[in-house]
């Protein structure tokens, strides 16, 4: 499933990636005259860097005309690519295989990156350079090994100095999908680290073999294809070959003396004359370059984490992270996964209904059931949200003072959860705060809440288990209990809810919302919509209003105003405030977790509004339409 735009630039990538290893493969085997050990390694590179892969081979490789090869690959910037095209197609082989595995296992980044050097020194020294240039380099297997050490640790720290910060740095970044290897950005960053790699390494790699110390581009012809070749250009080949065999080539011959190999396969025997100091001095720097590239990124990102610890949370943007932010602070501010939304609902979908329930031994008896759902909040605007019971803001439980309940909840979140129910007088252990009074309830699990409700008033439920991503994602509902007394009520010929909520919408991604960098919401909901698509509450004059304000948000304070002249707040936090103390407002502030009953009467026609008095927090997007947004309702009055 795409669910970002990089992921449709990936897949079309990988589909040039995939038709360009196809050509070069075409070609090699049918036309280009060369070793199969060069044919595989500009097919693997191909694999990994896509078009620029086919670009080089064309450029440096692909021979232009029958016979021409020979002369083609002469030029020293040729054979410093065909010198590092093998080092990369060893050396990105093994280190793109570690890091699948590693990866897969949950070694922290920073092991990760140790484990990729080895492999990918190991794979391209034992395998590409000593074993398949066996036949070519003459000797042993072991002398092999033990001549191409010194290049092969050159090219490969620069190739890993390339590698390791992009691989850390887009790995570690806002989208660490990148760290799945079942991603497609995972293949994208290897690909783009591997580019990072050759651009490094081919400078060394031009001077390796310049100055006899790698192989580069060669030749190997059947003896169909010599055949074919002009009789001038046939001794000019078997002369250059001699002069190669004798290693006694003048300097200014040096990149073009590893460029040829006839049907009987001579062994391309190297001679150097680059000095022990030039030798050392280019391996200190490249061993500086590997320290900065594998070290430096721990400057800025915790190279403690793993794929397994943060693999696939997407952070929004402008969030701070650095080498100190753990990774339950990633995964608290992680998007929602849009793959693990199963329902969607439309814009017609309401929350707040009255949860039913069944009487079991005279205790009622309620079931919740969180789970990831797709909710419209405006007509285009759809957040990936946590809902009890398909519902946001989740179903209202409606009692009476004195009933007993039973609340059983199932988890079908990805991750735990706890309900507490908020400020409700009730035995400890039913009170819901995770670890603390009661284990989590994990997903998949079920756990039972069973109280007898004491009070009466306006009260609300929560989850108590990571209360900053997942209430901010939706998982609130209203609890309304009626008073045993018929009298305590503060009566009114209206009653509306109303629950406040803030959303974080970015690219498509639904994040839980916060007051701090990169967590700062866009949207705002009264009753799981925004504004122009909250509900109209219809009256006639004269008639009251009771409106319950639920402060079922997360991050801040509204002062929720409404036109048309004052109310009365009546109660607050489910208490009933008594006759003279009573008082008339026309704004309230409601914070997290706050609840004012008020009553306000219609005394004039026309359509009022109940909204929030931070101008921004009315738009949608920082966008009014229809006179306004978000955190807005109307109340249309008749005569």
């Amino acid at each position: 499933m795409f669910i970002q735009p990089i992921d449709y630039f990936l897949a079309f990538w990988f589909v040039l990636a995939a038709a360009s290893t196809l050509c070069v493969g075409v070609d090699q085997y049918r036309n280009n005259p060369e070793p199969v050990v060069m044919k595989w390694g500009f097919i693997l590179v191909t694999l990994y860097m896509g078009p620029l892969g086919l670009l080089l081979y064309v450029l440096a490789d692909k021979e232009p005309r029958p016979g021409e090869h020979e002369d083609f690959t002469k030029p020293l910037w040729k054979q410093g690519v065909g010198s590092t095209i093998h080092c990369v197609a060893g050396d990105a082989t093994g280190i793109i295989l570690a890091a699948v595995i590693t990866a897969t296992l949950g070694l922290p980044m920073w092991i990760d990156l140790i484990v990729e050097y080895l492999a990918g020194f190991a794979f391209g020294l034992f395998i590409f350079q000593s074993l398949f240039m066996k036949s070519m380099m003459g000797g042993t297997y072991w002398e092999n090994v033990r001549k191409s050490f010194l290049p092969e640790f050159i090219s490969m720290n620069f190739m890993m100095a390339g590698m390791a910060p992009v691989m850390s740095f887009l790995m570690m970044g806002r989208d660490m999908r990148a760290m799945e290897p079942t991603e497609l950005l995972f293949w994208g960053v290897m690909s783009l680290g591997v580019i990072a790699g050759f651009t490094l390494a081919y400078p060394a790699n031009v001077w390796l073999v310049a100055r006899g110390l790698k192989h580069g581009l060669m030749t190997q012809r059947d003896e169909a294809g010599a055949r074919h070749r002009p009789a001038t250009e046939q001794r000019a080949s078997m002369l250059m070959q001699h002069q190669q065999h004798q290693a006694a080539a003048a300097a200014d011959h040096r990149g073009k003396g590893h460029d040829n190999q006839s049907a009987d396969h001579d062994s391309h025997q190297m001679e150097t004359d680059a000095t022990t100091p030039q030798i050392a001095a280019l391996g200190m720097v490249s061993l500086v370059a590997l320290a900065i590239g594998m070290i430096a990124p721990a400057n800025w990102l915790n190279m403690t984490l793993s794929a397994r610890d943060v693999g696939g949370a997407i952070m929004p943007q402008g969030m701070i992270m650095d080498r100190d932010t753990p990774a339950d602070t990633m995964r608290d501010m992680a998007a929602v996964d849009p793959r693990g939304v199963k329902t969607s609902y439309d814009l017609a979908a309401k929350g707040d209904q009255d949860l039913p329930f069944r009487i079991q031994n005279g205790v009622k008896v309620f079931d919740l059931r969180p789970s990831v759902i797709g909710w419209h909040i405006l007509p285009n605007v759809t957040v990936d949200g946590y809902a009890y019971n398909g519902e946001i803001p989740g179903p209202r439980i409606h009692i009476r003072q004195g009933d007993r309940i039973r609340v059983n909840v199932t988890n079908a979140l990805p991750e735990e959860t706890t309900i507490h129910w908020h400020g409700m007088i009730l035995p400890n252990q039913m009170d819901g705060p995770a670890e603390i009074t009661q284990p989590p309830i994990e997903p998949g699990q079920t756990y039972s809440y069973e109280f007898t409700a004491t009070q009466h008033g306006t009260y609300f439920y929560h989850p108590h288990a990571k209360p900053d991503r997942t209430q901010a994602l939706g998982l609130y509902g209203a609890m309304i209990i009626d008073p045993a007394n018929p009298a305590d009520e503060v009566a009114a010929d209206h009653d509306y809810v109303i629950q406040l909520q803030e959303w974080l919408l970015r690219e498509g991604l639904t994040y839980p919302s916060m007051p701090m960098d990169g967590g700062m919401p866009n949207f705002f909901t009264i009753n799981g919509k925004a504004y122009p698509s909250t509900e109209t509450i219809h009256m006639k004059v004269g008639e009251t209003l009771k409106v319950r304000f639920i402060g079922t948000n997360n991050g801040f304070i509204h002062p929720m105003h409404i036109h048309g002249g004052p109310f009365e707040v009546v109660a607050r936090d489910g208490e009933t405030i008594p006759a003279s103390a009573r008082f008339l407002a026309d704004t309230i502030n409601v914070g997290p977790g706050q609840r004012y009953d008020v009553v306000w009467k219609a005394r004039e026609p026309g359509k009022w509004l109940i909204h929030c008095h931070i101008p921004h927090h009315t738009t949608n997007n920082n966008v009014e339409e229809k006179g306004g947004g978000g955190l807005m309702v109307v109340i249309d009055v008749v005569s």
